[in-house]
Formats: C-alpha cells, sequence, structure tokens
C-alpha cells in the first residue's frame, strides 16, 4: 500500500508538471496575441509614415497686395465739382510740392498648408489660405519651390484645388475612404504650424460627422494638434491615406487645446473632382426650402415619427415642375430614406444636375412619389430664385394668444410687404403662450393652417376645429417672417 501511494504521488507530480508547462505556453501565447495586437494599433514610431507622406505635403505663402488711403483727417472735404477740386487733387498727388506722402499699397503675407494629389502637380489646400491672394508660392519638402496658379475654390467647404508646373513627375498622396476610420484610430497631421514648416502631430479620431456652420460639413475632431499655419494640410490614417483636410480649431486662446477639425476626404473627393474638370462646383438642386420634422409636426402631420425634411416653400424650378408641394414631407430621396434637413441637402448636391430622380413624400397621410429633374444649385442662386406667394382679406381678432388682422392692401402698404402676400397679421401675442414659446412673433404672417391658406381670422378658426375633429393634438401654421417661412405646430385645446 506504502509503494502505491508514493507512485500514485508521483504520478500527480508529474500531471501537475505538465499542467503547468502547457498554462505557461498558452499565457506565452497570450500575451504574444496582446503584443501584436497593441503593436499594430499603436505603432512604436510614426517614422516610416512621416518619410513615406511628407515629400507630398507642402508649404503655402501667399501675396495679397492691400491699397492703402489717407486718412480723414488729412484730405479735405470739398462739395463734388467744387473749383477747388483739382487743385487739391494736384496738391495730394504730388507731394514734392508740399503736399502729404501719399500711403503707398503694401503686401501682405499669409501661410498655410496642402498637399499633392497627383504627379502632374494638382495640390489641394482651404479656401481662406489663398482668398484674395496675387501671389501663391508652393515650397516643398525637398527645398524646390515652385508658384501656383488657382484652378478652383469652393468656399462652402472651404476647398481650393491649385495647380504647379513642372519637369518631373511630383510626389503625390492619395485620398482614402475617411467613412471606414473609426472614433479611436490614428491620425496623423503634417503641415505647416505657426510658419514652422514640415510639422508633425498625432493623435487620434475623437469624434465624427461633426457641423460647424456649413450646409455640407462633414469634419472628423481630432485631438492632434493643429495651429494657425496648419489650415489645408492633410490629415491622414497609417495607411498614408488623407481622410480629412486640416480647416479650423475651437480655441479659446488661439492655440491648439485638441479639438481640432479636418473636412472629410468623402466630402472633399467629390468638390476636387468638380473643381478640376469644371472650374467650380456643380451641386443639385431641388429649388425647396425645408425644415427638420419635430415631435408636435410629427403629429400635426399624421406622420409616424421625427423623420425627413419639411417643406416650407416651393420655389420655381425643379420640385414645382416635378409636384412637390407646400406641406409636404420628404422621407426619401434617390432610394434612400431622409434623415433630416442636413441628411437631405447634403444628398442632393452630391446626386448631380441634370437627373431624374425619385423624391417620396408624405402629403395627408399618404406616400407619394414624384420625379424631379435636379438643376444647378449654382446657377438658382446667381440667378436669386426665390419662393412663391400665397392667398386674401378683414377685422382684429385674438386666438392661441395671437392677436391677428388680415393683411389688406392699407396693411400690405404699411408693412411695406411684397405683393401677394395674403394671410393673418401677428399684431400682438401673449408672451405667456405657447405660440411666444415656439418662437412666433409679432409681425409674423400666418399664411396657412393646417395645409389649407388663411385669409381671415373665420379660416383659422374653421382649420383649428378640423384639426380637433379629425383627433388631432395640434395644427401646423405656416409663418412668414422678412419673406422666409417656417413651420409652428400649436396645441388646439378643446373647448370649455
Amino acid at each position: 500500500m506504502k509503494a502505491l501511494a508514493i507512485s500514485i504521488s508521483e504520478t500527480d507530480r508529474l500531471m501537475v508538471a505538465r499542467q503547468g508547462r502547457l498554462l505557461a505556453l498558452t499565457m506565452a501565447f497570450l500575451l504574444l496575441q496582446v503584443l501584436n495586437v497593441s503593436a499594430q494599433s499603436r505603432p512604436d514610431s510614426f517614422a516610416d509614415l512621416v518619410e513615406q507622406v511628407s515629400p507630398a505635403v507642402v508649404n503655402i505663402t501667399t501675396t495679397t497686395t492691400v491699397a492703402t488711403q489717407l486718412g480723414s483727417d488729412q484730405m479735405p472735404r470739398l462739395p463734388e465739382g467744387s473749383p477747388f477740386e483739382d487743385f487739391f487733387q494736384d496738391f495730394f498727388d504730388n507731394p514734392g510740392q508740399g503736399g502729404p506722402e501719399r500711403p503707398r499699397p503694401r503686401q501682405s503675407q499669409a501661410l498655410g498648408s496642402g498637399f499633392v494629389i497627383s504627379a502632374d502637380g494638382y495640390l489641394v489646400t482651404n479656401n481662406h489660405v489663398i482668398e484674395g491672394a496675387d501671389e501663391i508660392n508652393i515650397e516643398f519638402f525637398s527645398g524646390l519651390e515652385l508658384p501656383a496658379t488657382l484652378v478652383g475654390t469652393d468656399p462652402a467647404t472651404d476647398i481650393a484645388l491649385l495647380k504647379v508646373e513642372h519637369d518631373e513627375p511630383l510626389p503625390f498622396v492619395s485620398f482614402g475612404d475617411a467613412e471606414a476610420s473609426r472614433v479611436g484610430d490614428w491620425v496623423l497631421a503634417v503641415g505647416n504650424p505657426l510658419g514652422q514648416g514640415f510639422s508633425v502631430s498625432s493623435g487620434i479620431i475623437s469624434a465624427r460627422g461633426r457641423a460647424l456652420q456649413g450646409n455640407y460639413d462633414d469634419y472628423i475632431q481630432t485631438d492632434a494638434a493643429i495651429n494657425r499655419g496648419n489650415s489645408g494640410g492633410p490629415l491622414f490614417n497609417l495607411d498614408g491615406q488623407v481622410i480629412g483636410i486640416n480647416t479650423a480649431i475651437l480655441s479659446p486662446t488661439g492655440g491648439s487645446i485638441g479639438i481640432g477639425f479636418a473636412m472629410s476626404s468623402n466630402v472633399a473627393t467629390d468638390v476636387v473632382d468638380q473643381l478640376r474638370e469644371f472650374g467650380e462646383t456643380r451641386r443639385g438642386w431641388l429649388g425647396v426650402r425645408i425644415q427638420n420634422v419635430t415631435n408636435d409636426v410629427a403629429e400635426a402631420l399624421g406622420l409616424d415619427a421625427e423623420r425627413g425634411a419639411l417643406v416650407t416653400d416651393v420655389m420655381e424650378g425643379p420640385s414645382r415642375d416635378g409636384g412637390v408641394q407646400t406641406g409636404d414631407v420628404i422621407v426619401e430621396f434617390d432610394g434612400g430614406p431622409v434623415a433630416d434637413t442636413r441628411d437631405l441637402v447634403r444628398r442632393v448636391a452630391d446626386a448631380g444636375v441634370g437627373r431624374a430622380v425619385d423624391v417620396v413624400v408624405f402629403r395627408e397621410g399618404d406616400e407619394v412619389t414624384l420625379s424631379v429633374t435636379l438643376g444647378q444649385r449654382e446657377v438658382a442662386e446667381a440667378a436669386g430664385s426665390t419662393g412663391p406667394a400665397a392667398p386674401q382679406e378683414p377685422a382684429m381678432s385674438e386666438m392661441m394668444g395671437l392677436t391677428l388682422e388680415p393683411v389688406t392692401p392699407a396693411l400690405r402698404t404699411e408693412l411695406d410687404l411684397t405683393d401677394g402676400i395674403e394671410g393673418l397679421f401677428v399684431r400682438d401675442i401673449d408672451e405667456m403662450s405657447e405660440a411666444w414659446q415656439k418662437g412666433v412673433r409679432a409681425g409674423d404672417i400666418i399664411t396657412e393652417a393646417g395645409q389649407q391658406p388663411v385669409l381671415s381670422a373665420s379660416d383659422l378658426t374653421a382649420r383649428v376645429e378640423e384639426a380637433r375633429e379629425a383627433g388631432r393634438r395640434s395644427i401646423l401654421l405656416l409663418l412668414r417672417r422678412a419673406g422666409d417661412p417656417r413651420f409652428v405646430a400649436l396645441t388646439v385645446a378643446e373647448e370649455e
């Protein structure tokens, strides 16, 4: 028994030893895997990437001639046509005769960054870097300096395309897919901060889809250091592809505090392609004014959720020709759902000019599919396209906290209103009312209620009754303020 006991004990020790070695090997393997993943997500050095992309990044110096004038205290004030006008003109134009020295035009310089996108010398930067410049000089990483000409700009996205001429192919970088990048991914900013030239900073993507103030904004937010002079420079992913154009920073000090913004490459590529082909952008245009659908607006319309873009005005052009009406909610565009106004504006712009697209609108409880042939936004804006008018007639009344009176010819003259504007003029408003809280103000004109024209207080009362009978808790009013239309949904309280 004793020998048997010893034999069992030795066997156990051998099994434990084997299990220990197996566990150690497993732990070592797992540690190697973790280290490998860590090495892939956070490189020991960005040096190889910097060497790869730096030759395509450029410093940009612009020169602008600024005219200066004599101060008002130096120039005499003479009535036009005065006999002394020529005398004083000669006096001030000839300082040798005792007149003051005329200030000479001065030149101001600005610095920025950019990057080459083709071997034949096309470069991308920010519009604000070169705006108004008389001369644009490009300095390459190799020390080569070349003058650049402006191909085209797009102030809406702050992007500009330049061109340089050189006998030999130039090093360049390519755009990547910003949509494939994720928050937390490593990025590299290369540029000319504060005139230091070819400076590199690293960070991560802090957020995506940021909007600053433009209709087409799609900014990547990063904590990579971006300062003045970095504008127009590239934001690289770890594959050496440009996924953003460094454009702006958020800072109370004027220096980097880790909140920088780069325009997404997915916006930039379309703009650059158009600038390269046409020298300008050519965006699609529907010809409507729109606002977001809020919860109360959705309820007033009978829409199932806050989605789509509510049409507040239909201008002469594509949408009117296609049958779109004021009060429609555009819920689908070109085969895809519309989330909100920003989503629709960007998708229409990218859809192209002259294309016939399907537009699905929610109208009076049903979805209607319309075919709209898109126009060109730039042409429409140049022509100053405006919206249509509305319907007419009498006496002051109060309802829903509003003091209302019909728009009469006399009132139209008093208010200097455009011919054709009809409806109910808001003479006064109770500041404790829901209407005030929803943004209605004295001076607004109610042109529609429940998506029907209103010309008198009785019209508005009838629309409210119809909304109650239909079981709706609110009614949609179409207002105009300084010519701009807006929908507001107000609660229709039950009669006591």
